[in-house]
């Protein structure tokens, strides 16, 4: 008797479409989506100011952007100041003054510059181009974490930045056709002048949180930020704006859109430090340019703006940017020679380090990446 085996084969798969899929489920991990999502929360927290603010000035007349930051910076005074107060050993308050108060002060003058001059460039100003200019923040913050953090990036985190430029451009290119031109535009070269300034006072305090809360604390930069804060703009409110606060015609809608507002700048402030301990001070502002879109798309509802389609390319167009930013991890590097070993690591190309003398240490990197695996910190230190 004669037996027959017979055999099945199976389908033979799409290699293409699984190599595909394998790829993307290989950028687009859990913790990267985890990162984006932080990033945005914090833009709704500055769409929400965004529109306090605007019902703050159109419908009740209240320009008073400086008592505004001081409500927050007596916020981070109530609940982190004090922490640091009661606090004890090194994190206290007071062994903290006694090291480094200057440089706080410094920090606390700059954040509130900031805040200042870029909220009273819409005075000055169209708000394209406010939103355009606003954007040099992110090479300032760039170069500054160069030089000063010694972070170095790879070619997709410079595609992924310049994609959420374009991203900006597609916006401010829609406000233009649809002649959504908000602002006075009145001294418009002084106004973009107070908007770079803005920018750039940003940046500093940025990469400045960003090296505190990766080396020091969150509590620690919060509560020196309320306390100095809180005093310089105290003073700058009784000098500059004191008349316009006397004329705010109270009643319970303005308190409550003040309580409203106070409680969102609370909010982005205490969560910000979070989500930059997580990534970087370029990667926050990456997140942060969509949420100006995020106020357009509430505007359609609340002040009947023109709806273009260009407004949900350049949203997609700034989230693709920041999946290409996030996909790929920066470093902090001590040694420039380590760099090379870095770029050439795609290459596979080996590495062989100049000999050293006895006493010399060897070069040293410490990696952080935008998305560390379960488990894993790398902690940031800077030379």
């Amino acid at each position: 008797m004669i037996s027959f085996v017979s055999t099945v084969e199976g389908v033979p798969r799409d290699t293409g479409t699984a190599s595909l899929y394998q790829r993307i489920r290989k950028v687009l991990t859990r913790d990267l989506l985890v990162t984006l999502a932080l990033g945005q929360v914090l833009s709704l927290l500055i769409c929400a100011l965004g529109l306090t603010s605007k019902y703050l000035a159109n419908d009740f007349h209240a320009n008073t952007p400086i008592f505004q930051s001081f409500l927050n910076y007596i916020l981070l005074f109530l609940v982190y100041t004090t922490t640091l107060a009661v606090k004890q050993g090194e994190g206290n308050l007071l062994a903290i003054l006694m090291q480094r108060w200057w440089k706080y002060m410094i920090l606390g003058v700059i954040d509130i510059e900031a805040n200042y001059l870029v909220l009273r460039a819409y005075q000055y100003t169209t708000l394209s181009s406010i939103q355009l200019l606003d954007c040099f923040v992110i090479p300032v913050v760039l170069l500054l974490s160069w030089f000063f953090l010694l972070v170095r990036y790879k070619t997709v985190h410079f595609v992924g930045t310049g994609l959420c430029l374009l991203g900006i451009g597609c916006m401010v290119g829609a406000d233009i056709l649809l002649g959504r031109q908000q602002g006075l535009g009145e001294q418009k070269l002084f106004g973009n002048l107070l908007v770079l300034g803005g920018a750039m006072l940003y940046g500093i305090s940025n990469v400045c949180e960003e090296f505190i809360v990766k080396n020091l604390s969150r509590v620690e930069f919060l509560g020196m930020l309320g306390l100095f804060g809180s005093f310089f703009s105290g003073i700058q409110l009784a000098i500059m704006e004191h008349k316009e606060l006397l004329r705010v015609s109270w009643n319970w809608q303005i308190g409550l859109l003040y309580v409203g507002f106070s409680a969102f700048m609370f909010g982005l402030y205490s969560f910000m430090p979070v989500v930059m301990k997580r990534t970087s001070a370029t990667s926050v502002n990456l997140s942060l340019l969509t949420a100006d879109l995020y106020s357009l798309f509430c505007g359609l509802f609340l002040f009947h703006y023109k709806f273009s389609g260009l407004y949900l390319l350049s949203f997609f167009i700034i989230i693709l940017g920041l999946v290409f930013y996030s996909s790929s991890s920066t470093y902090v590097v001590q040694d420039p020679r380590v760099y090379k070993q870095f770029r050439n690591k795609d290459n596979q190309t080996p590495y062989e380090p100049p000999p050293l003398c006895p006493r010399v240490l060897e070069p040293s990197v410490i990696y952080t990446t935008l998305s560390p695996e379960q488990g894993d910190e790398f902690p940031v230190q800077v030379a």
